[in-house]
């Protein structure tokens, strides 16, 4: 059996005599699985199904807010245009009283 430092030799000249094959004893107890291990990259059913049944419900939770966020823009944009008519009409009016008054007392408008 060869110690560590005559490992090198040994593999440098090809004997593989100076190797020990060890076979590797876990003091995990049963059922831990380790990190590395193939089963546990991939979870069990029920986790993989409760994660599809929480996505699509954000996805659902989501797509509804966004149509409610949509509805209250569409909202917001109709009230915009009816105050504008409004604002608009009373302009208007303003802006005729404004001249009816100019004409009434002769005030000549420099437009």
């Amino acid at each position: 059996m060869a110690v560590a430092g005559d490992e090198t030799e040994s593999a440098s000249t090809g004997d593989m005599s100076g190797y020990q094959i060890c076979t590797p004893t876990s003091s995990l107890p049963q059922g831990v699985v380790m990190a590395g291990s193939p089963g546990s990259l991939h979870s069990p059913p029920h986790v993989a199904d409760e994660t599809t049944r929480k996505r699509q419900l954000r996805l659902m939770k989501n797509r509804q807010a966004a149509k409610e966020c949509r509805r209250r823009k569409r909202e917001y944009i109709r009230c915009l245009e009816t105050r504008l008519t409004m604002l608009e009409a009373q302009n208007k009016k303003l802006m005729d009283e404004l001249n009816y008054f100019k004409e009434m007392y002769g005030i000549k408008s420099s437009q």
